[in-house]
């Protein structure tokens, strides 16, 4: 009876073990992630809504680290910029930059990252899934984020998907589509 309670406690020292393991190395792929998407928002061509590398950053993140780390990644990335830490385009921070023009696509990133990694979760990491999830992402994003110009800027639909929108989708298709060789190749080495 002794051996067996004794085996029991050890079985459950080494599951606390293997789960805190688990959370610090998911705490430390979010941490990453965050500064990832941070460094790619700095890379940029500044115009009315600023050619960034953000969302690039956000569909590797969500492809690779699923749905609870991708948006947690995100979400991070967020309140850092949200407490005035300069992680935004052109090293931005603050609240002030969330309810400007374009914190609606900041904040879109959440919905991107949520529908990459639902999706692939679902369908799994083939090209096709992983192309549609962040097409879709990408759609969620522009729909609250010109929602959000429309309102902020008293414009009209047309003219906010004109402005925000049209200028974008070559750069942003070329994005999915090097996030998904991204993605893959990655995924094939490294177990996340």
């Amino acid at each position: 009876m002794e051996n067996s309670t004794m085996a029991k406690t050890q079985s459950d020292v080494q599951k606390k073990r293997r789960t805190s393991k688990t959370t610090v190395l998911d705490m430390v792929y979010i941490a990453l992630s965050a500064a990832l998407i941070a460094v790619c928002s700095q890379i940029q061509i500044p115009t009315t809504i600023p050619f960034t590398l953000q969302t690039l950053a956000v569909f590797i993140v969500a492809g690779l680290l699923g749905t609870y780390r991708g948006v947690l990644s995100v979400a991070v990335y967020i309140l850092l910029g949200a407490v005035g830490v300069g992680v935004f385009a052109g090293f931005q921070g603050g609240v002030g930059v969330l309810l400007g023009m374009t914190g609606g696509y900041i904040i879109g990133f959440l919905f991107t990252a949520l529908a990459v990694g639902l999706i692939t979760k679902f369908f799994g990491k083939g090209v096709i899934s992983l192309v549609v999830s962040m097409m879709i992402g990408l759609l969620l994003c522009y729909a609250f984020g010109t929602v959000w110009f429309m309102a902020i800027a008293k414009c009209d639909f047309i003219y906010a998907i004109s402005v925000c929108v049209v200028p974008y989708l070559l750069f942003d298709a070329a994005k999915i589509a090097v996030a998904t060789i991204i993605v893959k190749i990655v995924s094939k080495y490294v177990k996340l």
